[in-house]
Protein backbone atom coordinates (compact mmCIF):
# COMPACT_ATOMS: atom_id res chain seq x y z
CA UNK A 1 0.00 0.00 0.00
CA UNK A 2 1.79 3.48 -0.68
CA UNK A 3 1.95 5.93 1.58
CA UNK A 4 -0.32 9.30 1.34
CA UNK A 5 1.24 12.47 0.68
CA UNK A 6 0.00 15.09 3.29
CA UNK A 7 -1.93 18.30 1.50
CA UNK A 8 -0.29 20.42 3.84
CA UNK A 9 3.14 20.65 2.66
CA UNK A 10 2.54 20.64 -1.04
CA UNK A 11 -0.15 23.27 -0.36
CA UNK A 12 2.55 25.12 1.38
CA UNK A 13 4.84 24.92 -1.66
CA UNK A 14 2.75 25.86 -3.84
CA UNK A 15 1.38 28.95 -2.14
CA UNK A 16 5.55 29.63 -2.07
CA UNK A 17 5.91 29.38 -5.56
CA UNK A 18 2.65 31.71 -6.24
CA UNK A 19 3.77 33.88 -4.25
CA UNK A 20 7.35 34.45 -5.84
CA UNK A 21 6.20 34.18 -8.92
CA UNK A 22 3.61 36.94 -8.19
CA UNK A 23 5.96 39.48 -6.33
CA UNK A 24 8.68 39.14 -8.77
CA UNK A 25 5.88 40.24 -11.38
CA UNK A 26 4.61 42.90 -8.80
CA UNK A 27 8.16 44.39 -8.15
CA UNK A 28 8.69 44.47 -11.77
CA UNK A 29 5.87 46.36 -12.16
CA UNK A 30 7.00 48.81 -9.64
CA UNK A 31 10.07 49.20 -10.93
CA UNK A 32 8.41 50.01 -14.58
CA UNK A 33 5.72 52.31 -13.52
CA UNK A 34 5.95 52.90 -9.58
CA UNK A 35 2.65 51.19 -9.19
CA UNK A 36 2.37 47.58 -7.77
CA UNK A 37 -1.11 47.09 -8.72
CA UNK A 38 -1.77 44.03 -11.08
CA UNK A 39 -3.35 44.19 -14.60
CA UNK A 40 -6.64 42.54 -14.91
CA UNK A 41 -4.91 40.80 -18.13
CA UNK A 42 -1.84 39.17 -16.54
CA UNK A 43 -3.42 35.91 -15.96
CA UNK A 44 -0.80 33.90 -14.52
CA UNK A 45 -0.12 37.03 -11.50
CA UNK A 46 -4.09 36.80 -11.29
CA UNK A 47 -3.92 32.97 -10.12
CA UNK A 48 -0.94 33.38 -8.31
CA UNK A 49 -2.97 36.13 -6.07
CA UNK A 50 -6.01 34.23 -5.44
CA UNK A 51 -4.07 31.11 -4.20
CA UNK A 52 -2.17 33.74 -2.01
CA UNK A 53 -5.68 35.29 -1.03
CA UNK A 54 -7.37 32.47 0.05
CA UNK A 55 -4.03 30.37 1.97
CA UNK A 56 -5.30 29.52 5.32
CA UNK A 57 -1.69 30.38 6.92
CA UNK A 58 -0.81 33.87 7.22
CA UNK A 59 1.93 34.74 4.06
CA UNK A 60 3.48 37.86 3.40
CA UNK A 61 6.35 38.40 0.55
CA UNK A 62 8.94 41.39 0.99
CA UNK A 63 11.61 43.12 -0.95
CA UNK A 64 15.42 43.39 -0.23
CA UNK A 65 14.45 46.85 1.79
CA UNK A 66 11.87 45.09 3.80
CA UNK A 67 9.38 46.56 2.51
CA UNK A 68 6.03 44.70 2.73
CA UNK A 69 5.16 44.46 -1.75
CA UNK A 70 2.25 41.50 -0.70
CA UNK A 71 0.12 40.51 2.07
CA UNK A 72 -2.61 37.67 2.33
CA UNK A 73 -6.18 38.15 4.50
CA UNK A 74 -4.87 35.77 6.90
CA UNK A 75 -1.52 37.81 7.29
CA UNK A 76 -3.79 40.62 8.19
CA UNK A 77 -5.82 39.07 10.83
CA UNK A 78 -2.99 37.24 12.87
CA UNK A 79 -1.82 41.72 13.11
CA UNK A 80 -5.06 42.92 13.69
CA UNK A 81 -4.89 45.52 10.58
CA UNK A 82 -6.27 45.40 7.37
CA UNK A 83 -4.13 43.76 4.06
CA UNK A 84 -3.54 47.61 2.38
CA UNK A 85 -2.44 48.62 6.06
CA UNK A 86 0.27 45.69 5.69
CA UNK A 87 1.40 46.45 1.96
CA UNK A 88 3.64 48.93 1.18
CA UNK A 89 4.54 49.09 4.81
CA UNK A 90 8.01 48.32 6.32
CA UNK A 91 8.39 45.30 7.71
CA UNK A 92 9.65 46.42 10.90
CA UNK A 93 5.85 47.78 11.72
CA UNK A 94 4.83 44.17 12.13
CA UNK A 95 8.13 42.05 12.76
CA UNK A 96 10.19 43.30 15.88
CA UNK A 97 13.07 44.04 13.22
CA UNK A 98 16.96 43.55 14.06
CA UNK A 99 19.77 46.25 15.82
CA UNK A 100 20.76 46.75 11.72
CA UNK A 101 18.82 49.51 10.32
CA UNK A 102 19.24 48.00 6.47
CA UNK A 103 18.48 44.49 7.62
CA UNK A 104 16.67 42.40 4.97
CA UNK A 105 13.76 40.20 5.59
CA UNK A 106 15.92 37.18 6.10
CA UNK A 107 17.68 38.83 9.76
CA UNK A 108 14.61 39.20 11.09
CA UNK A 109 14.36 35.87 11.95
CA UNK A 110 17.79 34.26 11.96
CA UNK A 111 18.68 37.00 14.57
CA UNK A 112 16.65 34.46 16.76
CA UNK A 113 17.31 31.50 15.94
CA UNK A 114 16.06 28.00 14.10
CA UNK A 115 12.58 27.32 15.35
CA UNK A 116 11.75 24.01 13.69
CA UNK A 117 12.94 20.62 12.05
CA UNK A 118 13.13 22.45 8.56
CA UNK A 119 16.33 24.50 7.01
CA UNK A 120 13.95 27.55 6.62
CA UNK A 121 11.43 27.64 9.85
CA UNK A 122 13.13 30.54 12.64
CA UNK A 123 11.43 32.11 15.19
CA UNK A 124 10.89 35.83 15.18
CA UNK A 125 8.58 38.76 17.37
CA UNK A 126 5.39 39.37 15.69
CA UNK A 127 3.90 42.97 16.42
CA UNK A 128 0.01 43.68 16.62
CA UNK A 129 -2.26 46.34 15.89
CA UNK A 130 -1.54 47.87 18.98
CA UNK A 131 2.26 47.37 20.00
CA UNK A 132 1.46 43.93 21.78
CA UNK A 133 4.60 41.61 21.36
CA UNK A 134 3.66 38.03 20.54
CA UNK A 135 5.85 35.08 19.34
CA UNK A 136 5.56 33.72 15.81
CA UNK A 137 7.49 31.32 13.48
CA UNK A 138 8.63 31.92 9.89
CA UNK A 139 9.12 29.84 7.12
CA UNK A 140 11.26 31.98 4.36
CA UNK A 141 12.16 31.14 1.02
CA UNK A 142 14.12 34.08 -1.53
CA UNK A 143 13.27 33.82 -4.90
CA UNK A 144 14.99 36.43 -8.07
CA UNK A 145 12.11 37.50 -10.43
CA UNK A 146 13.36 40.14 -13.13
CA UNK A 147 16.74 40.79 -11.91
CA UNK A 148 14.82 41.07 -8.15
CA UNK A 149 14.78 39.07 -5.41
CA UNK A 150 11.23 38.56 -3.35
CA UNK A 151 10.92 37.16 0.18
CA UNK A 152 8.40 34.89 0.74
CA UNK A 153 7.62 34.39 4.59
CA UNK A 154 4.95 32.20 5.84
CA UNK A 155 3.95 32.94 9.35
CA UNK A 156 2.92 30.93 12.37
CA UNK A 157 1.94 32.80 15.85
CA UNK A 158 2.84 30.19 18.04
CA UNK A 159 2.37 32.24 21.23
CA UNK A 160 -0.30 30.00 22.55
CA UNK A 161 2.08 26.97 21.79
CA UNK A 162 4.75 28.72 23.78
CA UNK A 163 2.00 28.99 26.71
CA UNK A 164 0.84 25.53 26.72
CA UNK A 165 4.69 24.74 27.03
CA UNK A 166 5.84 26.78 29.73
CA UNK A 167 2.71 25.52 31.92
CA UNK A 168 3.51 22.09 31.04
CA UNK A 169 7.46 23.05 31.67
CA UNK A 170 5.67 24.08 35.45
CA UNK A 171 3.70 20.95 35.91
CA UNK A 172 7.09 19.02 35.42
CA UNK A 173 9.38 20.63 37.55
CA UNK A 174 6.41 20.55 39.95
CA UNK A 175 5.67 16.75 39.38
CA UNK A 176 9.51 16.77 40.07
CA UNK A 177 9.81 18.62 43.24
CA UNK A 178 7.06 16.54 44.63
CA UNK A 179 8.47 13.18 43.69
CA UNK A 180 11.60 14.70 45.57
CA UNK A 181 9.99 15.48 48.20
CA UNK A 182 8.15 12.52 48.41
CA UNK A 183 11.35 10.41 48.48
CA UNK A 184 12.98 12.66 50.93
CA UNK A 185 10.09 11.93 52.92
CA UNK A 186 10.04 7.93 52.61
CA UNK A 187 13.65 7.64 53.62
CA UNK A 188 13.15 9.89 56.32
CA UNK A 189 10.73 7.05 57.20
CA UNK A 190 12.61 4.17 56.39
CA UNK A 191 15.74 5.88 58.53
CA UNK A 192 13.18 6.19 61.05
CA UNK A 193 11.74 2.99 60.88
CA UNK A 194 14.79 0.99 60.85
CA UNK A 195 16.55 2.65 63.95
CA UNK A 196 13.49 1.86 65.83
CA UNK A 197 14.12 -1.97 64.73
CA UNK A 198 17.59 -1.97 65.57
CA UNK A 199 17.36 -0.15 68.85
CA UNK A 200 14.45 -1.67 70.43
CA UNK A 201 13.30 -4.76 69.06
CA UNK A 202 16.86 -5.71 68.24
CA UNK A 203 18.23 -4.78 71.77
CA UNK A 204 14.99 -6.57 73.18
CA UNK A 205 15.76 -9.81 71.19
CA UNK A 206 19.05 -9.71 71.65
CA UNK A 207 18.34 -9.55 75.59
CA UNK A 208 15.78 -12.25 75.73
CA UNK A 209 18.73 -14.44 74.60
CA UNK A 210 21.08 -13.61 76.51
CA UNK A 211 18.56 -14.20 79.63
CA UNK A 212 17.77 -17.71 77.98
CA UNK A 213 21.27 -18.72 77.88
CA UNK A 214 22.20 -17.10 81.91
CA UNK A 215 18.62 -19.51 82.61
CA UNK A 216 20.18 -23.01 80.53
CA UNK A 217 23.32 -22.16 82.94
CA UNK A 218 21.37 -22.06 86.02
CA UNK A 219 19.06 -24.66 85.63
CA UNK A 220 20.98 -27.00 84.17
CA UNK A 221 17.57 -29.32 82.84
CA UNK A 222 16.83 -32.27 81.54
CA UNK A 223 17.93 -33.33 78.13
CA UNK A 224 14.29 -32.46 76.72
CA UNK A 225 14.11 -29.01 78.13
CA UNK A 226 17.93 -28.39 77.05
CA UNK A 227 16.49 -29.22 73.73
CA UNK A 228 13.89 -27.08 73.71
CA UNK A 229 15.99 -24.07 75.39
CA UNK A 230 18.39 -25.14 72.15
CA UNK A 231 15.42 -24.31 69.60
CA UNK A 232 14.04 -21.27 71.54
CA UNK A 233 17.88 -19.79 71.16
CA UNK A 234 18.02 -20.93 67.38
CA UNK A 235 14.62 -18.80 66.63
CA UNK A 236 15.65 -16.17 68.51
CA UNK A 237 19.38 -15.89 66.34
CA UNK A 238 17.18 -16.28 63.12
CA UNK A 239 14.87 -13.10 64.73
CA UNK A 240 17.75 -11.13 65.09
CA UNK A 241 19.46 -11.87 61.75
CA UNK A 242 16.20 -11.62 59.90
CA UNK A 243 15.63 -8.23 62.06
CA UNK A 244 18.86 -6.58 60.77
CA UNK A 245 18.41 -7.81 57.09
CA UNK A 246 15.03 -5.75 57.30
CA UNK A 247 16.70 -2.75 59.16
CA UNK A 248 19.67 -2.59 56.82
CA UNK A 249 16.99 -3.14 53.84
CA UNK A 250 15.55 -0.15 54.87
CA UNK A 251 18.36 1.90 55.76
CA UNK A 252 22.06 0.83 56.15
CA UNK A 253 23.70 2.17 59.43
CA UNK A 254 26.88 1.94 57.47
CA UNK A 255 25.33 4.70 55.23
CA UNK A 256 25.62 7.02 58.33
CA UNK A 257 27.94 5.52 60.52
CA UNK A 258 30.86 4.99 58.02
CA UNK A 259 29.62 6.54 54.61
CA UNK A 260 28.95 5.80 51.27
CA UNK A 261 31.83 3.29 50.30
CA UNK A 262 31.08 0.95 53.13
CA UNK A 263 27.35 0.88 52.45
CA UNK A 264 28.14 0.01 49.09
CA UNK A 265 30.52 -2.77 50.45
CA UNK A 266 28.11 -4.07 52.30
CA UNK A 267 25.78 -4.18 49.41
CA UNK A 268 27.80 -5.77 47.03
CA UNK A 269 28.77 -8.47 49.86
CA UNK A 270 25.10 -8.61 50.31
CA UNK A 271 24.03 -9.23 47.16
CA UNK A 272 26.97 -12.18 46.23
CA UNK A 273 25.54 -13.63 49.56
CA UNK A 274 22.06 -13.80 48.65
CA UNK A 275 22.13 -14.41 44.58
CA UNK A 276 25.29 -15.89 44.14
CA UNK A 277 26.73 -13.47 41.57
CA UNK A 278 30.03 -12.33 41.69
CA UNK A 279 29.89 -8.39 41.68
CA UNK A 280 33.07 -6.27 42.02
CA UNK A 281 32.94 -2.46 43.19
CA UNK A 282 35.94 -0.27 41.87
CA UNK A 283 35.83 2.20 43.59
CA UNK A 284 38.05 5.36 46.15
CA UNK A 285 36.69 5.75 49.88
CA UNK A 286 38.09 9.21 49.53
CA UNK A 287 36.24 10.05 46.56
CA UNK A 288 32.58 8.62 47.55
CA UNK A 289 33.25 11.25 50.65
CA UNK A 290 29.66 13.17 50.06
CA UNK A 291 26.90 14.59 51.95
CA UNK A 292 23.83 12.15 52.77
CA UNK A 293 21.76 13.51 49.95
CA UNK A 294 24.27 12.80 47.52
CA UNK A 295 25.10 9.49 49.47
CA UNK A 296 21.30 7.98 49.61
CA UNK A 297 20.68 8.96 46.04
CA UNK A 298 23.82 6.98 44.91
CA UNK A 299 22.96 3.87 47.27
CA UNK A 300 19.36 3.73 45.82
CA UNK A 301 20.36 4.25 42.55
CA UNK A 302 22.82 0.84 42.68
CA UNK A 303 20.63 -1.43 44.91
CA UNK A 304 17.91 -0.98 42.60
CA UNK A 305 20.38 -1.85 39.63
CA UNK A 306 21.10 -4.46 41.61
CA UNK A 307 17.59 -5.46 41.94
CA UNK A 308 16.82 -5.06 38.93
CA UNK A 309 20.19 -7.57 37.56
CA UNK A 310 18.95 -10.57 40.17
CA UNK A 311 15.38 -10.07 38.90
CA UNK A 312 15.55 -10.01 35.77
CA UNK A 313 19.31 -10.23 33.98
CA UNK A 314 20.16 -13.78 34.45
CA UNK A 315 23.14 -12.30 34.94
CA UNK A 316 26.90 -14.62 36.24
CA UNK A 317 29.04 -11.31 36.73
CA UNK A 318 28.73 -7.35 37.60
CA UNK A 319 30.83 -4.75 37.88
CA UNK A 320 30.58 -1.68 39.54
CA UNK A 321 32.72 1.45 38.62
CA UNK A 322 32.56 4.93 40.42
CA UNK A 323 35.65 7.38 40.18
CA UNK A 324 35.57 11.04 40.58
CA UNK A 325 36.39 13.83 37.46
CA UNK A 326 36.28 17.38 36.79
CA UNK A 327 33.93 17.81 39.66
CA UNK A 328 31.59 14.86 38.67
CA UNK A 329 30.90 11.13 40.30
CA UNK A 330 30.85 8.91 37.02
CA UNK A 331 28.82 5.63 37.76
CA UNK A 332 28.94 2.59 35.88
CA UNK A 333 27.00 -0.76 36.15
CA UNK A 334 27.68 -3.76 34.16
CA UNK A 335 26.46 -7.31 33.60
CA UNK A 336 26.91 -10.16 31.68
CA UNK A 337 22.94 -10.76 31.15
CA UNK A 338 20.09 -10.99 28.43
CA UNK A 339 20.43 -7.28 28.21
CA UNK A 340 17.57 -4.93 28.40
CA UNK A 341 15.13 -4.01 25.58
CA UNK A 342 14.10 -0.81 24.65
CA UNK A 343 10.63 -2.28 25.36
CA UNK A 344 11.71 -2.98 28.87
CA UNK A 345 12.55 0.81 29.63
CA UNK A 346 8.92 1.51 28.40
CA UNK A 347 7.10 -0.33 30.46
CA UNK A 348 4.30 1.28 32.75
CA UNK A 349 5.41 -1.59 35.54
CA UNK A 350 9.10 -0.15 35.38
CA UNK A 351 8.87 1.58 38.06
CA UNK A 352 12.56 0.91 39.36
CA UNK A 353 13.94 2.41 36.28
CA UNK A 354 11.66 5.76 36.73
CA UNK A 355 13.30 5.98 40.37
CA UNK A 356 16.85 5.82 39.04
CA UNK A 357 15.96 8.44 36.45
CA UNK A 358 14.13 10.42 39.00
CA UNK A 359 17.25 10.21 41.74
CA UNK A 360 19.48 10.81 39.13
CA UNK A 361 17.82 14.52 37.93
CA UNK A 362 16.82 15.22 41.50
CA UNK A 363 20.60 15.58 41.42
CA UNK A 364 20.82 17.37 38.31
CA UNK A 365 22.77 14.31 36.57
CA UNK A 366 22.27 12.60 33.52
CA UNK A 367 21.65 8.85 33.23
CA UNK A 368 21.74 6.17 30.10
CA UNK A 369 20.45 3.10 30.09
CA UNK A 370 20.78 0.44 27.00
CA UNK A 371 22.41 -2.84 25.76
CA UNK A 372 26.38 -3.20 26.35
CA UNK A 373 28.55 -5.29 24.37
CA UNK A 374 26.52 -8.60 23.96
CA UNK A 375 25.13 -10.03 25.86
CA UNK A 376 24.53 -7.61 28.87
CA UNK A 377 23.46 -4.47 30.06
CA UNK A 378 25.33 -1.41 30.73
CA UNK A 379 24.03 2.10 33.11
CA UNK A 380 26.48 5.09 33.01
CA UNK A 381 25.70 8.24 35.08
CA UNK A 382 27.11 11.10 35.75
CA UNK A 383 26.24 13.75 38.73
CA UNK A 384 27.77 16.41 39.35
CA UNK A 385 28.81 16.18 43.50
CA UNK A 386 31.14 19.51 43.68
CA UNK A 387 29.04 20.52 46.06
CA UNK A 388 28.01 17.40 47.97
CA UNK A 389 31.45 16.79 48.96
CA UNK A 390 32.27 16.75 52.76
Amino acid sequence: MKRQRSAHPRGRGLAMLALGFLGGRLLARTGANGSNGADGADAPAHHSRRIVHNAGEAIIAADDSSRIVLANPAAARMFGVAVHEMEGSPLARFIRAPHAMDARPLEYFQADGRAGRRGTDYAGTGLRAGGEPFAIEGSIVDTRQNGSTVYTIILRDVSERQRVQRKLARSHDQLRQLSSALQTIREEERTHIARELHDDLGQLLASLRMDLSLLTDACGGTPEALRLIGGMDGNLLTAITSLRRIATNLRPRALDEGGLYFALQGLRDDFVERHGIDCDLLADENELRLDDQASTAIFRIVQEALTNIARHAHATRVTMNLYRLNGELLVTIRDDGRGIREADMEKAESLGLVGMRERVWALNGEITIGADEAPGTRIDIVLPVKDHTV
